[in-house]
């Protein structure tokens, strides 16, 4: 693993061991690069959930960037800062975001996937809207029913920190009446039907936003996942998650048989 600092600030510390580790507190955005063993199809920036109060770090970062290691891809892990967290602004993941981008820019191009999960999911749709991209992967994500004028269930309470309620309803993904949060490049989804933590009505909103909009979204949802299922809860049909998302990763690559 390759350590890169985007910005100013001490180094991130972690909480627990691994393959458990949690960051609670970032304070600085972070590139954890895992290359490719072998040569690299194409590039992945991967974003870990945590509510956009915490990052885990391995669940839902490194042993993601691992599998899509084994997938012939370069992944990049970005720690990013949180919405509120010691003065921290609303767009704050965004910024951070782009901050990875701009350094992804530097090196030899390969065409670029977003990668995320639970909260890191949103953000990888946030960052899906901003440049061209080859497809964002996006699993159990809060993705635009978090946001105060398309709540579900209706009534929800707002979310502390306010910055981190600013954030949803700054990037309500695949709201079709918010155009500057659809996605510029095709989408994949996998949800569980029964989370009571990510209602399965956000991806029903991106879905109905992409049949209005003509855009390229494949979406899977699977019965007996629970919530944060990543790549160790699979003892369902969401197993079949990871090689669907293979398979389509490649044909959005034009490696066909990539899986």
């Amino acid at each position: 693993m390759n350590l890169i600092a985007l910005s100013a600030g001490a180094p991130n510390v972690f909480d627990g061991e691994s393959p458990d580790r949690i960051c609670r507190r970032p304070t600085r955005a972070e590139l954890h690069a895992y290359p490719s063993p072998s040569p690299a199809r194409g590039r992945a920036l991967v974003y870990a959930g945590g509510g956009y109060l915490q990052l885990m770090h391995d669940k839902e970062g490194v042993e993601i960037a691992q599998w899509l290691n084994t997938l012939g891809l370069d992944a990049h892990v970005l720690v990013h800062r949180l919405p509120g967290q010691d003065g921290q602004p609303f767009d704050i993941a965004l910024q951070d975001g782009l901050l990875a981008l701009d350094h992804l820019a530097t090196l030899p191009p390969l065409p670029l996937l977003h990668v995320g999960l639970s909260s890191g999911g949103h953000l990888a749709g946030v960052m899906a809207c901003q440049r061209e991209s080859a497809g964002a992967v996006i699993a159990y994500a809060p993705l635009n029913a978090n946001h105060r004028d398309h709540k579900f269930p209706a009534g929800k309470p707002d979310f502390p920190p306010p910055e981190k309620q600013a954030f949803y309803d700054a990037w309500p993904i695949g709201i079709a009446s918010q155009p500057h949060g659809l996605p510029r490049c095709p989408v994949f989804l996998a949800y569980a039907l029964h989370d009571p933590v990510v209602p399965v009505a956000h991806a029903l909103n991106l879905i109905a936003a992409a049949q209005q909009h003509r855009l390229d979204v494949e979406a899977h949802v699977f019965p007996q996942a629970e919530h944060g299922f990543a790549l160790r809860e699979l003892a369902g049909t969401q197993d079949q998650w990871p090689a669907l998302a293979a398979r389509w990763m490649g044909e959005k690559l034009g490696n066909p048989n990539f899986a």
